[in-house]
């Protein structure tokens, strides 16, 4: 009898307990870098389906008129503009291009801004605008933060520069049972890249991927123990209260 209220008790501190050790859990407790290869410098670079807002001014107004132009929708009864008109909006198309007023196409998927603000000054200076001022962001910049975290999701990023530690920051952190291994998913030219990143490693911060992209998805897996937990049934409370009884049963009979 001694032998089956042994098992049982085993089985029983198997189930119920779970020993995480601090070496699992903290973060940038390993791999010191030396300060000086650490980088904040970013570039964003323009991709397919990013959506452009290009503001163009300069001292003569009138000038700038033809690549500003609004936005509108028309009422088809009446033929007049509904609500306050938006400024147009410019999608990079599958090659790469946007079309312009009065430049054309031009392509911009692989610029970062600097380049692409050089390339329309140099386009619109002297023929059309003379020193022209240009400000571009993309309106649609987002990433996604997917896996074991308490808040996941699709975020838009208004600024357009964010980390991946800022990226786990908005969707809540890991949660406990969540790996510190974890991966983003970067859309390179016409193929998908996967990278590594272990949160307990300082190496974090020289990562090509340390600075997100638009579009990037980061995945933190879940830790063994979560995935075993998953594979219970609905009735696993009710299994460890019969097995409670049981338990007592025995003890009684047993004396």
């Amino acid at each position: 009898m001694q032998k089956v209220k042994k098992i049982v008790l085993i089985f029983f501190i198997t189930i119920l307990s779970s020993c995480v050790s601090k070496k699992d859990i903290v973060y940038f407790q390993n791999d010191k870098i030396e300060q000086a290869k650490f980088s904040n410098s970013y570039k964003t670079i323009f991709k397919p389906d990013d959506l452009l807002q290009i503001t163009i001014s300069a001292l003569d107004i009138e000038a700038v008129k033809p690549f500003n132009l609004p936005a509108v929708n028309y009422s088809s009864t009446t033929n007049t503009v509904i609500g306050t008109p938006q400024q147009q909006a410019y999608l990079i198309d599958s090659e790469g291009n946007i079309d312009f007023p009065l430049l054309g196409q031009l392509k911009i998927a692989g610029l970062t801004r600097s380049e692409t603000i050089s390339l329309l000054k140099n386009k619109l200076d002297p023929d059309y605008v003379k020193n022209p001022t240009i400000n571009i962001r993309i309106s649609n910049y987002k990433v996604t933060i997917l896996g074991d975290v308490k808040q996941p999701g699709t975020y838009t990023i208004p600024n357009e520069r964010i980390t991946v530690l800022d990226a786990i920051g908005l969707a809540g952190d890991l949660n406990i049972s969540g790996i510190r291994n974890i991966q983003v998913k970067r859309e390179e030219g016409n193929k998908i890249s996967t990278y590594n990143l272990d949160l307990k490693s300082n190496k974090l911060f020289t990562s090509p991927v340390y600075y997100l992209q638009q579009n990037d998805v980061v995945y933190v897996q879940p830790n063994k123990a979560k995935f075993q937990s998953a594979s219970y049934n609905q009735n696993t409370g009710l299994f460890i209260s019969i097995g409670s009884v049981l338990i007592s049963l025995i003890t009684l009979i047993a004396k």
